[in-house]
Parts: C-alpha cells; structure tokens; sequence
C-alpha cells in the first residue's frame, strides 16, 4: 500500500487504466480469502497431496460448485482450468468471441468475480472473501502453458506456495 500526503492508507489499483476487462480475451484470476484463513480443503499441511488427492471441505465444494456454475450464468464465459487451494482460489477463464471473431455482450471479469463471491457467500452464509482480487491479462499461449502449469501443480507445491500458513 501506498500512502498520501496526510498518511492515509490508499489502496494500490489494480487493475489496468483505461483496459475494457469485459473484452474477449484469457485471464488469470487469483481470489484469495479474507485474512488468509483456510477454508477451503479438509486437511491443509505440508504434504505431497497430488491435486486428485486433495479434499475439499463443505466451503470448498461450494466454491467448486460456483466455479461450475460460471457458463451457466454467463454463457461467453468459460473456466479453462481451476484450482481451489485452501485459502485461496486460481482461475483461467476466457470471455469468447462469436465464431466471426467479434466481441459479445458480456460481463467484465470484476462482475464474473463479485457474482461467484456473492453465490458463495450466501450459499455458506458469511463472507470468506478478501475485498479484491488479483487478475493477469494472459498474454500468448507460453504465458498461457506457464499459468496452466501453475495451476495444475498449484496443489503439490502447497507448503512452497506463498499464500501458505500453517496452522
């Protein structure tokens, strides 16, 4: 965080200034929780779980459930690949063209997050979110390959992963 003249906290932007977030295009999505705690997995420790092996606990299926679920409320949009991690959450999601190549209407990826925020939150009945998000305009098919990568091994590299804390 920054600061201003009168030391007041001021939150960093993050998002890009003057980039249309609903345009068709790949993003990576990180949605962490509020304080880091972890919800998300029943067992959460320093282990060699391979991602098959990993447990989601009954938070963590509805966020699973609300990953899902994102084509069916906005059918330009899909979850190229995901991974619900323990405290915190990564999406590949592509807003698509139509087969011409030309933009539809579609929501931005700040509506797609605050939609499946707000689903989740009812559905376990309080909020685990942090206030924001983290996204990455994915960038050609090796930063593509790279983030994919990323998030398949996501899971075995829990203990090294810099949103870990031990319980």
């Amino acid at each position: 965080m920054m600061t201003n003249a009168e030391n007041k906290a001021v939150r960093k932007k993050n998002r890009l200034q003057e980039y249309d977030y609903s345009l068709p295009g790949t993003y990576f999505i990180t949605i962490c929780t509020k304080e880091h705690r972890n919800y998300f997995w029943e067992s959460v420790g320093a282990s060699s779980a391979r991602p098959q092996e990993v447990c989601l606990s009954a938070h963590g299926k509805i966020v699973d459930e609300a990953i899902k679920s994102i084509h069916g409320y906005y059918s330009v949009i899909s979850v190229d690949h995901y991974v619900v991690m323990p405290n915190h959450v990564h999406l590949l999601i592509q807003i698509n063209a139509d087969e011409y190549g030309r933009r539809m209407p579609s929501p931005s990826v700040s509506r797609i997050v605050q939609h499946m925020k707000g689903y989740v939150t009812k559905q376990i009945g309080f909020s685990v979110w942090q206030k924001s998000f983290h996204d990455h305009i994915v960038r050609g098919k090796q930063d593509y390959e790279k983030i994919l990568d990323y998030i398949e091994n996501n899971p075995s590299k829990w203990s090294e992963d810099k949103f870990y804390i031990e319980l």
